[in-house]
Parts: C-alpha cells; structure tokens; sequence
C-alpha cells in the first residue's frame, strides 16, 4: 500500500484549492485520531481521510467515482476505497467498517470546526471551546453548507454520543493546529 506521505502527494496533485486541501489534512488527522482509539492501523485512516475528496475539484459530478478509479488503479485497498465511496451518502454504498464510519462520522464536522475557528477574531483553534462549537452546529445560518444531520447520523454509526464526538474531534485538530493552519 502507499505511504502516507505518498497518498498525501496524490491529493495535492489532483487538487489547487488550498481550502479544500486543508479540509482533507483536518479529516486525516480525525481518523488518526480514531484509529488511535480503536486500534486500528493510524497510516491506513489517514489515507483514506487524506483522499477522500481528492477528484472533488476536478470531477464534481463524478465524486467519488473518478478518484475511487484513480486509487483502485493505483493499488490502494478495498478497504479504503470502500470507505471513500462511503463518505458521501448519495452513493448509496454502506459503511460496513469502522474506517467507513469513522469517514464518514468526521468529514462534515470538521468542515463545522474550521468555519468556526475562521470567525474566531484570532483564527486559532485552540481557544475554540466544545460549548461554542455546538452553539455553531445549533445555529442554522451558521456554515450552512455543513450538513448537521450527517454529523448526527455519523457519530450514530460510529457508536458515540454526539457531544463526545464533538470534542474528540475538536481535540484532535487542536492537537495538529500548526499542521491544519490553524494556530
């Protein structure tokens, strides 16, 4: 399987926008995050964090078929590209494993945490607190385009309470700020 470092270049080859590259190093870093917890192998969910949104850019029509095609040729394994299919929920493809779920569970909500910390006066992170974050994720105006209901149903699938998901999540960008530009 490719590397990290490898799977990390691939998506910055396919993708210009440095927001949505932001976003996709903010969900690798989640589901290392999660595999750390569970046990599960941090290099692989990191991957599939990391590439997630690799082909959105160039092929929004085609999301995630053309970049699960590009991996898939690629050698990358079932497991992630199931994942990856996974994530966006009009695909219809189950999340059967906890690296589906977790996927799932953390795309969306770190798109909510990273809007939150950009109206912050000093664009930190690391003083956004869990009790702003979810005054955020109940004002509907707030990010709209960051769909609540898939974080509900994410941190179902996952097993966890919404207010705990919350705040592992939150932990665990704060823990990579200077990774994420988020300091």
């Amino acid at each position: 399987m490719p590397s990290f470092a490898e799977a990390l270049a691939l998506m910055e080859a396919w993708t210009e926008s440095e927001s949505l590259r932001r976003h996709m190093r903010a969900v690798a870093v989640a589901m290392r995050a999660y595999a750390r917890r569970y046990g599960a192998d941090e290099e692989l969910w990191a991957v599939a964090g990391v590439l997630h949104d690799m082909d959105y850019e160039q092929y929004p029509g085609e999301h995630p078929y053309r970049g699960v095609e590009a991996l898939r040729g690629l050698g990358y394994p079932e497991e992630v590209l199931e994942a990856i299919l996974g994530h966006a929920a009009y695909t219809g493809v189950p999340r059967r494993t906890l690296m589906a779920k977790a996927l799932f569970a953390v795309d969306e909500l770190t798109g909510l945490i990273t809007a939150a910390v950009y109206v912050r006066p000093d664009r930190s992170i690391l003083g956004l607190e869990l009790p702003s974050l979810k005054k955020k994720f109940k004002d509907k105006a707030f990010a709209k385009g960051v769909n609540r209901e898939e974080i509900r149903q994410g941190a179902a699938e996952l097993g966890v309470d919404l207010e705990g998901h919350m705040a592992f999540v939150l932990e665990a960008l704060k823990g990579e700020a200077d990774l994420l530009g988020l300091r």
